[in-house]
């Protein structure tokens, strides 16, 4: 993501944004005197000064002289009341207040706070909260924290991305209730830039803060991009504030005529649809049933699977799903299968529900999207990365990407899709790498069975892939030939897959101890543990000791695959490197 304001040491002012805020006048005629003198004063020096030393004051937790709390994402922050009651009319209307009302209950309690009962409307995370606190104490505006404004998909500018939007979304929210007028304009401006260059289901979100804020000119604008668009008129019903779809279905009209014209479509069919959906809204499956019976609308014509995905429970869609009645793989108008809209809503037991009943994982949508790379253009880089301690439920945008990343790789793309974009091509070279790198481990470990398996299904037939034991100079299924086609180039790279693949199942089958190993090390392990000399001294220490741990579990999950399968002409004991 672009910086937050302009470059992060810049000040926005250090006067507060109210007309109450005459305590921060000293500050404005500073910087005006200072302008008049050359920008070299006194002032300026001191101004500066004073902002170093209230951020310091901010940051520094060994001599915390905060007097108040306030709690975001259940974590206590400590603020200086003085401070924000000096810089915003808000937060001295707050602890005046709370400071009136402990007098009469005879309270001498440190204040504490809930930031949430501030934002009914919206959310506002710690890291949104911390910039904005850091703009009161300073009048300096940070840039973004990347690890929550950013999103995983490599490929992705993160100029637009899901996790852009919603922290800017976020420290709005905090600006309007902080009554911090300069920032709502800032902010405002940078949705502004948003709404043309992000994704049309990305603006929802931007139009709702808009509503809710009142923001007519955010909001004038995000209207005139969702009637361009091709969203479908229950994502408007469910998403936006009623009071808004009114106008973009005006707008709709003159921009598309031929679109969305309600009165062409039969009502009766209309209302077959309306009511499934009612059905779906009340956890009714038997219902949907009885209307099945009863009305010529199928399950594919209302869209039903896409919108219990969407909408529903994840045991409703289970139950959908069980029906049978339904393609778990048909496209809507916007060229989304239900599992594009599960990964967008990223929940893992829909996900899974999906895949179960033959979803397709390489489907991809009109912009090129596939449901790994939408899941990854919707996650923070924080709760990708966080770790999870033991006995913790794990992180759900994360153990969604994970579920839809092994499914990539555990089913071979069918020879008549094409990769017919990017984001499909790179997901195609992920499961290559993934396969390669996994077959030159067993490689390593267990070389005459890994060579037999190979040999069996053809592999050492096919162009190899440099993966992680190649050197550059190999050969690299990459490469452009330009006297190849895409389509004779897809199925080179679908022949290396399909037989790595084959490998690896074969290696499963008569190897189940010893493939269980690789699992493990291609899960926890991988890659680093195979470069002993990186890291410092006690890391080297510990990767040697793993490493040793390896090779003893290599050489029992050989011994009880041998014991098991009868064999002893193979190989006598693995051979480790």
């Amino acid at each position: 993501m672009a910086n937050l304001a302009e470059p992060s040491n810049s000040s926005l002012g250090f006067a507060s944004s109210s007309s109450y805020a005459s305590n921060g006048s000293i500050a404005v005629e500073a910087a005006a005197a200072a302008a008049a003198e050359g920008g070299s004063s006194l002032e300026v020096v001191s101004l500066s000064r004073l902002s170093c030393n209230l951020e310091r004051l901010l940051i520094n937790s060994d001599f915390d002289c905060t007097d108040a709390d306030i709690f975001v994402d259940g974590v206590a922050v400590g603020v200086h009341r003085c401070i924000l009651a000096a810089r915003s009319e808000f937060f001295h209307n707050l602890f005046s207040h709370a400071a009136a009302a402990g007098e009469r209950k005879g309270e001498g309690r440190r204040p504490k706070f809930n930031l949430d009962d501030f934002v009914p409307s919206g959310r506002v995370g710690k890291e949104a909260f911390m910039v904005l606190l850091s703009y009161l104490y300073t009048g300096k505006m940070k840039a973004a924290p990347p690890e929550v404004s950013t999103c995983v998909e490599a490929l992705c500018a993160h100029e637009a991305c899901r996790p852009a939007v919603n922290f800017v979304i976020q420290l709005m929210y905090a600006s309007s209730v902080f009554k911090i007028s300069e920032l709502v304009s800032l902010f405002q401006r940078r949705l502004l830039n948003f709404v043309e260059k992000t994704l049309v289901e990305d603006v929802i979100p931007i139009v709702v803060v808009a509503f809710h804020l009142d923001l007519c000119q955010l909001q004038s604008h995000c209207i005139q991009r969702v009637a361009r668009s091709d969203l479908d008129s229950i994502a408007l019903e469910k998403e936006i504030p009623p009071k808004v779809i009114d106008e973009i279905k005006s707008i709709s009209r003159n921009f598309q005529p031929c679109k969305v014209n309600d009165s062409m479509m039969d009502p009766i069919h209309e209302r077959g649809i309306k009511r499934i959906h009612r059905a779906l809204d009340s956890d009714d499956v038997e219902l949907v049933k009885l209307l099945l019976s009863e009305s010529s609308v199928t399950l594919d014509d209302a869209y039903a699977l896409h919108y219990a995905v969407a909408y529903c429970d994840s045991k409703v869609v289970a139950e959908v799903l069980e029906l049978g009645l339904a393609n778990v793989n048909l496209k809507n108008g916007r060229g989304y299968t239900p599992l594009h809209v599960a990964a967008m809503r990223q929940e893992p037991t829909v996900i899974v529900s999906l895949l179960t009943k033959g979803a397709s994982i390489s489907e991809t949508t009109r912009h090129g999207q596939s449901a790994v790379s939408i899941c990854r253009s919707r996650t923070t880089t924080k709760d990708y990365y966080e770790k999870t301690e033991q006995g913790q439920e794990s992180n759900k945008d994360r153990l969604c990407i994970d579920i839809l990343e092994r499914e990539l790789r555990r089913n071979p793309l069918t020879e008549d899709d094409a990769v017919t974009s990017p984001l499909l091509a790179d997901e195609l070279h992920m499961k290559l790498l993934y396969l390669e790198n996994r077959v030159a481990f067993a490689r390593l470990f267990f070389p005459s069975e890994a060579k037999l398996a190979m040999k069996i299904a053809q592999a050492d037939s096919t162009l190899e892939f440099a993966g992680l034991f190649k050197s550059r100079s190999s050969s690299n299924l990459r490469e452009v030939d330009l006297n190849e086609t895409p389509t004779m180039q897809n199925k080179r790279l679908r022949s290396r897959v399909d037989a790595l693949t084959r490998t690896v199942e074969l290696g499963r089958r008569y190897f189940p101890h010893c493939s269980q190993v690789l699992d493990k090390l291609m899960e926890d392990d991988f890659p680093d543990l195979f470069y002993l000399q990186k890291g410092t001294q006690d890391q080297q220490k510990i990767k040697r000791m793993r490493f040793c741990e390896l090779k003893e579990d290599v050489r029992k999950a050989f011994s009880k695959d041998k014991a098991e399968n009868g064999r002893s002409g193979i190989s006598s004991s693995p051979s480790v490197i």
